[in-house]
C-alpha cells in the first residue's frame, strides 16, 4: 500500500481505542502500540491543547493535558499501594529503630546513673589529701581508738614509740572515741604537722609526739622496706598465736602455739607455750606486732627475746634467719 494511503489513525489491541498511528503506546490503557517516533512529538505537540481537540483525522482526545492513561494510573497507584500495606518503608524502620535507642539508652541510664554517682564519690573521697600517721587501722576500742601494728618501720607511729594494742585517747588535744573520729582528724591534720598524742599502755597513760607524712611518703616507706637488700627477717614460729593477758599485770603478751622445730627460735629454746612480751626491745602485745617485728628483725643478726614461761620471765638471744 501506498504509505501516503495508509490510515492515520489505528486502534489499541487492547482496549480498541482509537491512537494515532504512529503513538507506541495506547494512551487509554498503555497497552504497547508499535515502534514509532512519533510519541514524543504527539505528546509535546498536544500537551496544551484543551481537552475534546481533534487531532488529524482523528477522534478528540478525551484526556486533559498532562494526564497520564487511565491504565497506566491505576497500575501504578495499585502497585505502589500493594507495596504499601505489604511492607514498612524505610522511614518507618528508621523511626523504630530511634525509639528503641532512646527507650533503651533510658534505661540503662537509670540503671548505670546510681553506680557512677557511688564510684565518683569514693573516688572524690580517695582524693582528698590526708595525714597518714603509719598503722596498719584504727578499732573503736573502750577509752578511745586502737590499732593491730605500726607499719612500716619508720612511719610516724614508728618513730614515735607507738606499739600494736595502745590505746590512743587524744590526738591534738581532741579527745578520741572512735575510729571515724581520729580518721576524721587526720583528714583535717595539715600534712608534716606535728601533735601531741596521749595513749593508753598496760594500764599506764603516756604521751608522745607524731609527725604526720603524706600518702606519698607513707607509700615510699612501704616500698623501701619491702625491697630491703638484706631481705626480711625468720624466726620459726607459725600464725598459730594469741593474745593473751599477763597473770597478777595488766599487760599482755603473745602466746607461742607452734614452734617449728630446727629454726632460729627452737634452736634458741624457745619453746610451745611460752609468751613473747618483748621483741628487740619493743613491747610486744599482739600476734600482728611479733609478726611485723619478726619481719623487719635483719637476717642473721642476733637479737633478744622475752618470754613468760609460767611465772617466769626469761631473756633469750635468738639468731635470725633469713625469709625465702
Amino acid at each position: 500500500m501506498n504509505p501516503e494511503m495508509e490510515p492515520l489513525v489505528t486502534t489499541c489491541g487492547n482496549c480498541h481505542s482509537p491512537m494515532p498511528r504512529d503513538l507506541r503506546f495506547c494512551r487509554n490503557c498503555g497497552y504497547r502500540l508499535g515502534e514509532g517516533s512519533a510519541e514524543y512529538t504527539e505528546t509535546v505537540r498536544f500537551q496544551n491543547a484543551p481537552p475534546g481537540t481533534s487531532y488529524a483525522n482523528g477522534p478528540a482526545s478525551p484526556f486533559p493535558p498532562y494526564a497520564a492513561p487511565v491504565g497506566t494510573m491505576a497500575a501504578a497507584t495499585g502497585r505502589k499501594i500493594r507495596k504499601r500495606c505489604g511492607r514498612m518503608s524505610g522511614m518507618t524502620w528508621m523511626f523504630l529503630g530511634l525509639l528503641i535507642f532512646f527507650v533503651a539508652a533510658a534505661g540503662f541510664t537509670a540503671i548505670v546513673r546510681p553506680i557512677r554517682q557511688n564510684i565518683r564519690a569514693e573516688i572524690a573521697k580517695a582524693e582528698i589529701p590526708r595525714s597518714y600517721a603509719g598503722v596498719n587501722s584504727f578499732d573503736t576500742t573502750e577509752g578511745g581508738v586502737t590499732f593491730d601494728n605500726v607499719e612500716p618501720p619508720g612511719s610516724p607511729a614508728d618513730k614515735a614509740g607507738l606499739v600494736g594494742g595502745d590505746i590512743v585517747t587524744t590526738f591534738d588535744g581532741q579527745t578520741v572515741t572512735s575510729d571515724d573520729e581520729i580518721m576524721d582528724l587526720l583528714g583535717r591534720t595539715p600534712v608534716g604537722k606535728t601533735v601531741d598524742v596521749v595513749y593508753v599502755r598496760d594500764g599506764e597513760t603516756k604521751t608522745t609526739k607524731l609527725t604526720t607524712v603524706s600518702r606519698e611518703e607513707f607509700d615510699r616507706l612501704t616500698r623501701q622496706f619491702n625491697n630491703r637488700p638484706e631481705g626480711k627477717g625468720r624466726f620459726g614460729i607459725n600464725d598459730n598465736t594469741d593474745r593473751v593477758p599477763i597473770p597478777g599485770t595488766k599487760m599482755f603478751g603473745v602466746k607461742l602455739d607452734d614452734v617449728s622445730p630446727s629454726l632460729p627460735a627452737d634452736m634458741a629454746g624457745i619453746k610451745q607455750g611460752d609468751i613473747v612480751v618483748e621483741f628487740d626491745g619493743v613491747p610486744i602485745r599482739t600476734p600482728e606486732e611479733l609478726t611485723s617485728r619478726i619481719k623487719r628483725a635483719l637476717p642473721y643478726s642476733t637479737i633478744k627475746v622475752i618470754v613468760m614461761r609460767g611465772t617466769e620471765k626469761i631473756e633469750i638471744p635468738v639468731k635470725m634467719g633469713r625469709q625465702t
